[in-house]
């Protein structure tokens, strides 16, 4: 999809606050709100926008322990990586997976209500899976940047 000036600036309002209307989005960005609307639909159907949501703070929900997960497995065959994703995908404490090259297969960004609660999905889950071969834990102190805007800014427009 090829973007122009508009595009971006429709994109970058976006991902500030995905709750504007076409008629606010058209204040900032000076376009229509129908040419917003239309823009804004075509970047849906494009898969270039992939949903909105809220952005929920989760130490004021109960879920003050952030921990980063590097895991490795036994082996490396097809249905191992395949049970194991399917795995991660059914763990809600799992906010983020992914494969990854260097020295761990997997890194799981997790969150959990405390230090029990976190202990009790590492020992009583995780480690119990008969892949795991090692897992390191690092326990996030204070969080530096949390942020999932993209630089839009080498793209067309």
């Amino acid at each position: 999809m090829n973007f122009d000036r508009y595009d971006r600036l429709i994109l970058e309002a976006l991902q500030k606050d995905g709750a504007l209307t076409n008629a606010q989005l058209s204040e900032r960005v000076n376009l229509s709100a129908s040419q917003c609307s239309r823009r804004r639909l075509a970047l849906e159907a494009a898969g270039v926008i992939e949903g909105y949501r809220a952005r929920l703070n989760a130490s004021r929900l109960g879920l003050g322990v952030r921990v980063v997960m590097r895991v490795n497995l036994r082996t490396h065959a097809r249905t191992t990586d395949m049970d194991f994703s399917s795995w991660i995908s059914q763990q809600p404490e799992i906010q983020a997976a992914f494969s990854t090259s260097g020295d761990a297969d997997y890194v799981l960004h997790v969150r959990a209500r405390d230090l029990d609660s976190f202990s009790e999905f590492l020992h009583e889950r995780l480690l119990l899976r008969s892949d795991i071969a090692q897992v390191r834990s690092d326990f996030v102190l204070k969080t530096l940047k949390d942020s999932d805007a993209l630089d839009l800014s080498r793209i067309a427009g």
